[in-house]
């Protein structure tokens, strides 16, 4: 499946409630793969790509913390100048809205991996497919 489960936590923009997430899936044995916080000032929203989507939704909300599941599409671009603009470029084409983002490399010169929400994600899926662009799906991110 191309698409991929993503966690999102609400947090109260306050010291110790992103340490309270991190332990409660330490003690769930959950590891993150990828995440991104944004805030405001009075809350956060902490966006998390994780090894079991669903037993980290229950043992957050267990814990008191509102979450919501979204899909988001993992894609493998170049690490070098033009890599982001090449996907970019695509998605325009095809008049795909991205809504968000967020990246990560896991060696320096290899490929990143760009997470995306797409207001379309139908849409942009074929034309990523259509163009070569390789999505990654979530058992293959999961064991990177």
């Amino acid at each position: 499946m191309e698409k991929l489960e993503q966690i999102s936590v609400f947090l109260e923009n306050q010291p110790g409630r992103l340490f309270d997430v991190t332990r409660i899936l330490v003690e769930a044995n959950i590891n993150i793969r990828a995440l991104s916080l944004a805030d405001t000032t009075d809350f956060g929203i902490l966006r998390l790509i994780v090894s079991d989507c669903e037993k980290a939704r229950k043992e957050l909300k267990e814990n008191g913390f509102t979450v919501g599941t979204t899909d988001v599409v993992a894609v493998e671009v170049q690490d070098q100048p033009g890599g982001l603009h090449d996907i970019l470029k695509l998605l325009k084409n095809a008049n795909v809205n991205i809504e968000y983002m967020y990246a990560f490399v896991q060696t320096s010169g290899k490929d990143a991996i760009i997470i995306f929400r797409f207001d379309n994600i139908g849409a942009a899926l074929q034309q990523l497919k259509e163009s070569g662009v390789r999505v990654i799906d979530g058992e293959s991110l999961y064991k990177m």
